[in-house]
């Protein structure tokens, strides 16, 4: 059973990357994961409410582009893992140059690692380290809704081929998990359709 958390879906940036806004459905605090860019929309949905902490589920130049905006906007911290910190400061360590797309932002201000929390009122979202799209992928776990980056999409995975991609990570932290997640748990991933663990498990070949 999921609970009535309050997550809301903005369609953002070059490569139509989900952002997710996320908060404890009683008026707390707002957690952004991966302002992708067109602030203008972004700020417009967050409106007035306060965002407690701006998280990247990995380094790549299309779960970015807005992230320094909304941080001087709002002043809220932003969060990374440790193994991507580095890759998001310059438009090479994004990977935006392959697609002659400039983005970077600030150094985070707080490095993320596997068991960590990211709270925003009664929010409680648990850091899985998720290596394999990325070094430093992460999902963000609580509540019954997994924020899965590019680790897992609707009947698919992220893509291995990129600097730093590694398949054989990938599929562990799927395995490992992913997988292991309860069935009724809704899985928002950075690109394409909301599905469900109950669902990957029956037809994504990443699973089996």
């Amino acid at each position: 059973m999921t609970d009535a958390i309050e997550v809301r879906r903005l369609v953002l940036g070059e490569l139509d990357t989900n952002c997710w806004l996320v908060s404890d459905g009683h008026g707390g605090p707002v957690v952004a994961v991966d302002p992708a860019g067109d602030y203008g929309r972004l700020a417009a949905a967050v409106g007035t409410r306060s965002v407690s902490a701006i998280v990247l589920t990995h380094g790549h130049f299309d779960h970015l582009g807005a992230a320094t905006a909304l941080r001087a906007a709002s002043s809220a911290p932003l969060l990374v893992h440790e193994a991507d910190a580095d890759s998001i400061t310059t438009p090479k360590g994004s990977g935006g140059l392959t697609f002659g797309i400039a983005h970077s932002t600030d150094r985070a201000d707080r490095l993320l690692r596997a068991g960590d929390v990211v709270s925003a009122g009664s929010l409680k979202l648990s850091v899985l380290h998720t290596p394999g799209h990325t070094p430093g992928g992460i999902c963000l776990y609580g509540h019954g809704h997994l924020f899965a980056g590019d680790t897992v999409f609707a009947g698919s995975v992220g893509r291995t081929d990129f600097p730093g991609g590694d398949s054989r990570a990938l599929k562990r932290s799927i395995t490992e998990q992913i997988a292991t997640l309860p069935d009724e748990t809704v899985v928002h991933p950075g690109h394409g359709s909301d599905t469900s663990i109950a669902r990957e498990r029956r037809v994504n070949p990443f699973f089996l």
